[in-house]
Parts: structure tokens; sequence; C-alpha cells
């Protein structure tokens, strides 16, 4: 029989996670009203200086000795309990070696951690302890915290359970192949979501993992958090996105985002996911230079989670549901940050209705980026008259109304409005003046052009895009009077159906 390894998880339950002793070592702990424990590794130098301090302690109070690598260490103590595989470490929540706990009645009543003589004293009541040893040297790190320890132990010991379906591969397989095989990549190569990666991606939310986000289209199906850090594992996410990753599935999952709709569109459009806020920064978002290019995982990675889920929880592959004409390259995922470096500039969300120095993500139905040179405007008038020439092109120079935007402007393009005083609100209303036409200019047929506005319209002033369609935000690098458009999907023209979405990240 050929030997199988586990690859991949494909469905979700709940699980429960949390430290707790087991009944032995309660009873152990209950036979005594006063009793010690210390967490231990001969590794440490710390743990080896304090031996003369154990040896002490162990003659005055009851003391249970765990050592985390070597069961003969420390030698002068008679009896040492074997934590090798450390269960008990995990349980008690052992952060750094040596610590040494207090209970009472089998209940912790206090702890120490590493070597510090005056808290040794103070914890234990003996007043003595450790009077040859130096009074104070910092511990070592617990190996129950090593890189990818918490996760195996909170699946061995900690009760966290998959309900997802195991996909085994024959050890001969290759795992980035057979998952491209299988259907569950966009195209490029995946990570495989093996226990422990989907443990560690669940670490970054305080959401049960059985909870249900939503349900996902086209197919509709029921799609949990584990669903979610399972994609999440295969995008190459870090645990600290998954706020971002969830809130912005939610978003998608609103009615008037129409994510449905967006899947069966033969026009370019997908998801574009800006955040703004503190969360932005703290996951390492980048905002500037390069915002809408390569080499940053959370800008990669981020979009990217979400397309998956939509491909492999909904089923929204292109070729069958996804209609697409063209596409464009950010449908893999496209996701950046708004750059508030700036205090004079009203963030995006805060714009939108969120409150400062909250968090959160607005989801638009974007296009590809395309640029705008404006190096010759000096005031920023002029310079809002080149941007509205830039966005005027948007679905068809003389479909008014029929869209959306984002407007990048970068810095140097803002400094130009900044020194005039614009902020936000002056710059949206002088690109919405810039972009104002008679309906006469835009109607079908005018100008020997088919494509335009209803002829009824040709007495009015008319808008390029509906109140709230275009979003202006600040970001990119320095070195250069460029700006950026991406465009939005033609089904904007209907803003009581489909409009951006901008919902606030909540982080527990």
């Amino acid at each position: 029989m050929p030997r199988t390894r586990p690859v991949m998880l494909a469905a979700a339950v709940g699980f429960i996670l949390g430290p707790a002793l087991s009944s032995a070592e309660t009873s152990n702990h209950m036979a005594d009203e006063l009793r010690f424990s210390v967490i231990v590794k001969q590794d440490c130098p710390t743990c080896r200086l304090i031996e003369p301090a154990l040896v002490a302690l162990s003659e005055t109070h009851g003391l249970d000795v765990y050592c985390q690598d070597d069961v003969n260490f420390p030698a002068s103590i008679r009896h040492v309990t074997d934590d090798t595989t450390l269960e008990y470490s995990y349980h008690q929540n052992i952060e750094t070696v040596p610590t040494l706990v207090r209970f009472e009645a089998g209940v912790e009543v206090g702890r120490t951690e590493g070597w510090d003589r005056a808290a040794w004293r103070d914890l234990t009541s003996i007043e003595t302890l450790g009077e040859t040893l130096t009074t104070f040297q910092p511990g070592c790190g617990s190996l129950s915290v090593a890189p990818g320890m918490p996760e195996q132990l909170a699946i061995q010991y900690g009760g966290l359970q998959f309900g997802a379906r195991r996909v085994e591969l024959d050890e001969r397989e290759d795992p980035v192949e057979a998952m491209y095989a299988r259907g569950w990549s966009d195209g490029l190569p995946v990570v495989a979501p093996t226990d422990v990666r989907i443990a560690r991606m669940l670490s970054g939310t305080e959401r049960a993992a059985d909870e249900v986000v939503g349900l996902i289209p086209p197919n509709l199906v029921e799609c949990t958090v584990e669903k979610v850090a399972i994609n999440a594992v295969m995008a190459g996410c870090k645990s600290e996105y998954m706020p971002v990753i969830l809130t912005a599935l939610e978003a998608a999952l609103e009615p008037l985002f129409s994510m449905h709709g967006l899947l069966c569109t033969t026009w370019f459009s997908g998801p574009a996911i800006i955040v703004n806020g503190p969360i932005a920064r703290r996951v390492g978002l980048n905002a500037q230079g390069n915002v809408f290019g390569q080499g940053n995982r959370a800008n990669s990675t981020i979009g990217r989670a979400l397309q998956l889920v939509i491909r492999n929880v909904g089923g929204g592959r292109p070729g069958e549901i996804d209609r697409a004409v063209f596409g464009h390259p950010g449908k893999v995922g496209f996701c950046f940050a708004e750059d508030e470096s700036d205090d004079d500039w009203l963030p995006l969300h805060v714009a939108r209705g969120c409150a400062p120095g909250s968090s959160a993500v607005t989801l638009f139905h974007g296009d590809g980026v395309h640029g705008i040179r404006g190096h010759r405007a000096r005031s920023a008038q002029e310079l809002a008259r080149t941007l509205a020439a830039g966005l005027v092109g948007v679905c068809h120079p003389k479909l008014y109304g029929w869209s959306g935007a984002i407007l990048a402007i970068s810095p140097d393009h803002y400094a130009v409005f900044q020194r005039e005083g614009y902020g936000r609100a002056e710059i949206e209303a002088a690109v919405t003046e810039a972009l104002r036409k008679p309906g006469h200019d835009v109607i079908e047929g005018a100008h020997g052009l088919a494509e335009g506005i209803d002829p009824s319209r040709a007495d009015e002033l008319v808008d390029k895009f509906h109140p709230g369609s275009l979003l202006v935000v600040r970001a990119g690098g320095t070195g250069s009077l460029l700006s950026a458009v991406i465009g939005g999907w033609a089904a904007m023209r209907r803003p009581h159906e489909v409009q951006p979405i901008t919902r606030e990240i909540v982080t527990n």
C-alpha cells in the first residue's frame, strides 16, 4: 500500500479551543493545600542557574518539576515529570522557561517567569531563597511557543478539530500539481492547506471556525470561517490578514454589491479592495510606491483569498459562470491601502460614514488601471480638468452615469491641490464640475457616435458619475506628476441596485 499524507481540508465544522488541566493533574494539585509547579528545559541557562533554588523550594514546599527537553534535568531533583510532549506546558500557557506557578487548593494564584529573586521570594514566602544566585536573569522561550508548535499543540491537546473533508495524496504526488488538477487554483501555485497552517490562520480571528459568513455565489454554498481560512492559506496570506479578508467577503455578499452579477458579467470588472485605518499599517499593506504592482505580500494575497473563496466555495470559475470577455489581471486579486500619512486628508472610509480612527474595507467593482499624466497643470483647477479628461473615457466618453471609478491621486498631484487648500471635498467637487457636460453633447448619435445617453436628456447638464460612485483616494509614490484611474462596472448605471460597499473591520 502506498503511504499517504494529508494535504487539504475542504469543508468546515466548529471547534473548541481552550487550555485546561487534565483531571489527573487537577487531582494531583488538589491533594495539597499549597503546591508549586516549575516548568524548565535543560537547554536554558537560566533554568540551569536556578537549580539550587529548586532544591531549596522542594525541601520546603510541595514542588512538581516539568522538563520540556530532558527527563534527567535537573539532576538534583529526585522526581522530574517528562513534558517533552509539551502537553502540560500547553495547558498551562507557558511562554517562558523557567516559569514558577503557585497553586492553592488546586487553583493557580500566581506565577513568575525567568529568575527574579525578589519575585520568587514573594511568591514562595521563602525569604532566603536564591541567596547565592544573581538577583535577576531573564528566561528563554518555551518550546511550546516555538514556530508552528502552538498550532500543533492546539490540534493535539486543545480540542481544535476540523470537520472539513480531508484529501489524502500519495507521497509521490506533487501537492501543487495535485491542486492544479483538482481545479483549486486561479492559475498560480497555491499553498497546501494542512492542519497546522489552517490552525495558524484561524488564530488571526476570534470568530468561531464554524460560524457561517454567508452563502457564496454563484452556487450559494454555505461558507464558514474555516473555509475562509483554508482559502487564505492557499492564497499565501498571514493570519493577521483574516479580519480584512472576512470583512471584504461580508462586503461582497451585501446585496448592493451584487457579487453574483459581477461574476456573470461580460465586463472587465472584479472586486477591488481598499483598506483604511490602523489595520492597514499593522498588516503591512502598501499605499505608496508601486501600490498597484507586485512585491507586497498583503496587497498580493488578501484580494486573492477573496477570489479563491468565490472560486472554490461558490464555484465562480472563468469560462463557466464567469463570462468576462477580457477580464483583467487584478481579477486574481486586487487590494491596496489608502495613504493616510497626511493629517489634513479625510480618509475614504471616514468620508463614507465610518468613525475616525476605525479600520474599514471599501469594495469596488474595479477594472484595470490606466494612468493620467499631468505634468503641466500648475493650479488646482487646471489639475482638476486634467484628471477629469482622464476620467471621461471610463466605460465610454459618451456614457454618462453608466459606471463608477477610483481616482488615485499621487502625492505630487496632491501637493498641487494642497497648495491652494483643496482637501477631499474640494477635489471631488472640482473634478465633478469639470466632468459635467450638456446632455446634447453625449446623447446617442451626437458627434456621429451611436453610443450615448437617452436623447430625452439633451437639455440637461449631466454628471459622469452618480453620487458616491467616484472614489477619490490618496495613493502611490513620489517622483512624477501622475495619477491613476480604475474604471468601474457598467452595471453601476443602476445605483439603486449596484454600489461600492464600505464596511468597518471588527477585529474581535
